[in-house]
Parts: structure tokens; C-alpha cells; sequence
């Protein structure tokens, strides 16, 4: 009779708390500068992006 061993890789410790880390700074980045820059400069990116998308937006 044989029988399988099923090994996992274990993720370090402070790698996961490095991404969450990351990822929150990152999304709150974002919201701070989207709370802070002006309504045409928010929109003209908006409008862009939609350009560059080849999505209808006129």
C-alpha cells in the first residue's frame, strides 16, 4: 500500500501583510485624489479613458 503526502507552500507572513498594506494605500491614494482635484480635470480624464476604450461617449 502506498500512500500520498499533499504538501502546501506556505505564504510568509509578512508578505500578506504587505499586500493589504499596499493595496490600502493605494486605494486610498486614489480616493484623495479623486476628492481633490477639480470636477474638469476628473472629467476630461473620464472622457478620455472613454475615447481610448473606443466607447461611444458623444
Amino acid at each position: 500500500m502506498t500512500t500520498a503526502t499533499l504538501q502546501t507552500s506556505a505564504v510568509r507572513s509578512g508578505e500578506g501583510a504587505r499586500a493589504l498594506l499596499v493595496a490600502a494605500f493605494l486605494g486610498l491614494g486614489l480616493v484623495f485624489l479623486a476628492g481633490f482635484a477639480p470636477a474638469s480635470v476628473l472629467h476630461n480624464a473620464a472622457h478620455d479613458f472613454r475615447h481610448a476604450q473606443n466607447f461611444p461617449c458623444h
